[in-house]
């Protein structure tokens, strides 16, 4: 059963970085997809950033280019998701994903991902 842990969230001020990580366990992830993906109050949940593991292809929402790094460490079957320059509007429960094939383009979003994690809340207030 593949499991996946979510952890690095907190409270930051606009303009200040958190590293969220994403620990995943239950199989082998070769061939498979990884992502983050938020979801704020009142609203669906969106797309962040995806990484294929084995090829290392990465996807990033337009709002999140140039300022969110993804990765992955496959050694500990980790995924990681650098975030900088945070605005409040990144203000969401984020959620680590992960799908039984590889994603590209337009086909990373929540009904492609098969199992999912139980989320860290991110907050960007002053």
């Amino acid at each position: 059963q593949v499991r996946l842990v979510e952890s690095g969230g907190g409270v930051v001020q606009p303009g200040g970085s958190l590293r969220l990580s994403c620990a995943a366990s239950g199989r082998t992830f070769s061939g498979y997809a990884l992502g983050w993906f938020r979801q704020a109050p009142g609203k669906e949940r969106e797309f962040v950033a995806g990484i294929n593991w084995s090829g290392y292809t990465t996807k990033y929402a337009d709002s999140v280019k140039g300022r969110f790094t993804i990765s992955r460490d496959t050694a500990k079957n980790t995924m990681f998701l650098q975030m900088n320059s945070l605005k409040p509007d990144d203000t969401a429960a984020y959620y680590c994903a992960c799908g039984a094939r590889a994603l590209y383009g337009s086909r990373w979003s929540p009904s492609a991902m098969d199992y999912w994690g139980k989320g860290t809340l991110v907050t960007v207030s002053s």
